[in-house]
C-alpha cells in the first residue's frame, strides 16, 4: 500500500504545473559586497537565473519539442568563474554605460570633448567600474511573472563618462515564456549611453558545440559600413547580395569564413545592423532556431541596432572547462549604433539632463511545431 500511495503522489507531482516563483540564494562576496544568484520560474517551467554581480543572465533553461529543458545560454555555475583573473568574454552581462565602439573612445557632449576607457576608473573602488564588474542592488517581486530590479548609481567621471547616472535594469519572467529586459537611466547631466545584455545564445544547448547550422534572421536590410578597427563609418551597407543577409532564415555558418575582409579581420561576424522599423517601438530583431531541436528564439526590442557577434574567439579556461569553443553561441546585442555619438546621421545615444532612458528587449522563446 505504501508503494501504491508513494507512486500516486509521484504522479501527481510530475503532472502538477510548475509553480512562479523568485528565489534567492547567496553566491559569494565582491570588494565586501555580498553576490546572490536569482531564480526566475514560470507556470510552464521556464526558468532564468540572474546573479546581481553584473546583472548578469547566468542560464536559461528551457524546452524543446521533446519536451526535454536545455539551457540555452552559455553561463559559469561559481561566482569564482566570473572574477577569475582569464575571465573574458562577459557572459550574459549588463553592458554599460556605453555598448560597442567609440571611435579613438571620443566624443563631444555641449562642445566638451571627452576621452574614455574601460580601464579609466575615476577611483580604484566598487563603484567606479564597469557594470559587468558592479554589485547590483537587488530587488524581487514574487507572483504570476517574477521580476528582479537591479539598481546601481554610475557616478560622474566614471571611465571618464559625464555626469552621474542612475540606472536599474528589470528582468521579468512572463507566463508566455519570454525574459523581458526593461532599461532606465536617468542622468544629471548631458551624456551618452548604450546599454546592452552580452548573452551568448545555443538553442540546442549551452554545451552542445557549434552553431553554425542554427538558422539565423535578422530583420535588418542595412548594416552600419566599419573601418579597419571594426568601427562603423556613417555609411549605410545594404545587406542585399552580401554574406551579411539574414533576412531569410540562413545557417548561422554559411557565409563565416567569407573573403569579405570584414569576416576575415573579425574571424566571423561581429556586425552591427539597423533594425528595420522605428526605434523606439517594439519590433523583431533576429530570430535563431535549433532545428534539431526546434527551440526557438525570437528578439524583439525597441532598441536601433543589433550587433550579431559568432563567438569568433577561444573562450576563457572556465568556458573551456564547460565544453564552450569558438563558433559555439551567437550573441544578438540590441544597443545603440556603435560611434553613435561621433555619427549625426545615426539615431541618437545622447541622453539629456533629468530625461529618462528606457528600452526594452525581449527574448521569446517557443518551439516550431
Amino acid at each position: 500500500m505504501k508503494r501504491i500511495l508513494l507512486a500516486v503522489t509521484l504522479l501527481a507531482a510530475a503532472i502538477l504545473p510548475a509553480q512562479a516563483a523568485i528565489t534567492v540564494q547567496a553566491w559569494g562576496g565582491v570588494g565586501g559586497k555580498g553576490v546572490d544568484l536569482y531564480t526566475l520560474t514560470n507556470t510552464r517551467g521556464m526558468e532564468a537565473k540572474i546573479t546581481n554581480y553584473g546583472a548578469a543572465i547566468t542560464s536559461i533553461r528551457t524546452p524543446g519539442r521533446d519536451g526535454k529543458m536545455a539551457d540555452v545560454v552559455q553561463g559559469f555555475d561559481r561566482l569564482e568563474d566570473y572574477t577569475s583573473p582569464d575571465y573574458k568574454g562577459r557572459y550574459g552581462a549588463i553592458i554599460g554605460r556605453f555598448a560597442n565602439r567609440i571611435k579613438d573612445n571620443t566624443f563631444e557632449v555641449d562642445r566638451v570633448t571627452y576621452h574614455v576607457s574601460r580601464d579609466n576608473y575615476v577611483l580604484k573602488e566598487s563603484t567606479n567600474k564597469p557594470y559587468d564588474e558592479r554589485v547590483w542592488t537587488a530587488e524581487t517581486k514574487d507572483g504570476d511573472e517574477p521580476q528582479l530590479i537591479l539598481s546601481l548609481l554610475d557616478r560622474s567621471g566614471t571611465m571618464g563618462f559625464p555626469g552621474t547616472l542612475r540606472v536599474s535594469v528589470t528582468y521579468t519572467l512572463t507566463r508566455g515564456n519570454v525574459l523581458r529586459i526593461a532599461y532606465r537611466a536617468i542622468s544629471d547631466k548631458d551624456t551618452i549611453i548604450s546599454l546592452t545584455n552580452h548573452a551568448y545564445f545555443n538553442m540546442a544547448g549551452d554545451a552542445s558545440g557549434p552553431v553554425l547550422d542554427q538558422l539565423l534572421t535578422v530583420n535588418a536590410d542595412t548594416i552600419t559600413a566599419v573601418d579597419d578597427k571594426n568601427v562603423p563609418t556613417g555609411e549605410m551597407r545594404a545587406v542585399a547580395g552580401t554574406a551579411f543577409d539574414f533576412r531569410r532564415p540562413t545557417p548561422v555558418g554559411a557565409h563565416i569564413n567569407d573573403p569579405d575582409p570584414v569576416i576575415q579581420r573579425a574571424r566571423g561576424f561581429d556586425q552591427n545592423y539597423a533594425i528595420n522599423g522605428a526605434p523606439g517601438r517594439m519590433r523583431l530583431a533576429a530570430r535563431l532556431e535549433d532545428p534539431k531541436s526546434s527551440r526557438v528564439l525570437e528578439e524583439w526590442t525597441t532598441q536601433a541596432g543589433l550587433q550579431v557577434y559568432s563567438a569568433n574567439y577561444s573562450p576563457p579556461v572556465v568556458g573551456v572547462a564547460k565544453g564552450y569553443a569558438v563558433h559555439s553561441a551567437v550573441a544578438l546585442e540590441a544597443q545603440a549604433f556603435p560611434n553613435a555619438p561621433n555619427i549625426p546621421s545615426f539615431p541618437s545615444a545622447f541622453l539629456r539632463q533629468d530625461t529618462v532612458y528606457t528600452e526594452v528587449t525581449e527574448y521569446r522563446f517557443s518551439v516550431t511545431p
